[in-house]
């Protein structure tokens, strides 16, 4: 863990070690390891001590409808619009510590850095620290940035988690309505744009030598549900050129879609990351399997590609081998651009803080971000995490890197000022 010294003014250093702060109970559900579910314990303790950072900050705090935390820096004159930066404040079992929680942390320590000197825009800033990005206690995912981005559409409210508590109720315990639930939308003409700071989550950084990279895109995404039907039967008495093991055709399947999924190009990835098998005991032949296949790419069409590959090849292993096969698509998230200006003036900024030409990639990971594209342009930076991991308790970031990333950070927010028009926009390409 980061100790910090005492001191008041902004840096990587405080958020950093801030972040380790909250990695721990009352900030966690659990004793001996960080899950901070949405509307838990966690939760609510963690929307406490950040509200007082936001405070401490400059900013003034609220809670929205959804459970969001949000501080509000006010611009020159009231009611300005905003520029939005965040990420999310929940994590999955047994998860990282900066996954999420870093970017809400330079989100605050951006402003500060303003505040300390005194320095106010003619537009808000507001740090937004999303309750539900992992889904990890709803079956869904993004429900809070949805709320935000107003795109819920027909989602389904009456939701419970594995413990049968209710959306409804656990929002009760936070004070809040589901009835109003949706009042956490915010109106396009308030948000200029969203910025998120993330752990890269993968390798390249550090591969490459780079501190900080800026994202060109969010992968797009399939989720699909396999089930493979064939005939449970006694280990020990059912001939093996007779058999129907789901199982085996099960496993034959995986390595198509790994084999698929390695054809290229670079970003393109397929994952089997979770597999059911029943009855699940060891002198039974397998008569059902349930496993889970997750397909990303940075463009649309090579997603699509690959999944229509995928499926092709599960069908003909499935005839083969005389199996049932039932292919569901669960989850279907386009790929998501980043705003071409935002991204230029992030990559100067990077260049400024740096001095070399940025990192440009694509990040495989979902995010917040990709939602709030349907509200307002957005940017993206990343930040190198040690040896790539993330959601797992060796998560960890350089210090030296989170104030490279607070430097970014503020010499981008300068560069959004100074690129504000007269009419109250950001300049595009073709009118600079």
């Amino acid at each position: 863990m980061v100790r910090m010294p005492a001191r008041e003014t902004a840096s990587g250093l405080r958020a950093v070690a801030r972040c380790d702060d909250l990695g721990v109970a009352p900030y966690s559900d659990a004793d001996d390891h960080l899950f901070r579910p949405y509307l838990g314990a966690g939760h609510a303790a963690t929307l406490d001590r950040i509200a007082a950072w936001m405070t401490e900050a400059g900013m003034t705090a609220r809670v929205d409808a959804a459970g969001n935390i949000v501080g509000r820096y006010e611009g020159r004159h009231p009611d300005a619009p905003a520029l939005l930066i965040g990420s999310h404040v929940d994590s999955v079992r047994d998860g990282g510590r900066y996954d999420g929680m870093l970017g809400v942390m330079l989100g605050i320590e951006t402003v500060a850095w303003f505040a300390e000197r005194g320095h106010r825009f003619p537009f808000a800033i507001e740090v937004i620290g999303f309750g539900d990005e992992e889904g990890s206690r709803f079956p869904v995912s993004m429900l809070t940035s949805r709320a935000v981005a107003g795109v819920l559409g027909d989602q389904d409210l009456a939701l419970a988690d594995a413990a049968g508590v209710g959306l409804a109720e656990a929002l009760d315990g936070f004070g809040l309505e589901l009835a109003r639930f949706v009042d956490a939308a915010r109106h396009r003409e308030d948000v200029l744009a969203y910025v998120e700071a993330h752990i890269e989550q993968g390798p390249v950084l550090e591969a490459e030598g780079h501190a900080l990279g800026v994202v060109s895109a969010i992968a797009a995404q399939y989720r699909f549900r396999a089930v493979v039907t064939g005939v449970a039967g006694h280990a020990g008495t059912m001939a093996m050129h007779l058999r129907r093991d789901a199982l085996a055709a099960a496993a034959e399947m995986v390595l198509a879609v790994e084999r698929i999924g390695g054809m290229g190009p670079e970003d393109l990835v397929a994952t089997v990351g979770r597999m059911e098998v029943g009855p699940g005991v060891p002198n039974v032949v397998p008569g059902a399997v349930t496993f889970s296949i997750d397909v990303r790419a940075g463009v649309g069409a090579v997603r699509d590609r690959a999944a229509d590959e995928i499926r092709v090849a599960l069908a003909d292993i499935a005839a083969r081998r005389t199996v049932g096969l039932d292919l569901t698509l669960q989850q279907d998230l386009p790929a998501t651009p980043c705003d071409s200006v935002l991204s230029r003036l992030m990559a100067e900024a990077v260049q400024d803080v740096t001095g070399a030409e940025p990192r440009i990639l694509v990040s495989g990971a979902g995010h917040d971000a990709m939602v709030m594209a349907r509200l307002a342009p957005v940017a993206m930076l990343f930040l190198r995490c040690r040896g790539g991991v993330s959601h797992h308790p060796a998560e960890a970031v350089e210090v030296d890197d989170v104030q490279t990333a607070l430097e970014a950070m503020t010499a981008f927010v300068t560069r959004f000022e100074h690129t504000w028009s007269d009419a109250g926009t950001v300049l595009t390409e073709e009118e600079k």
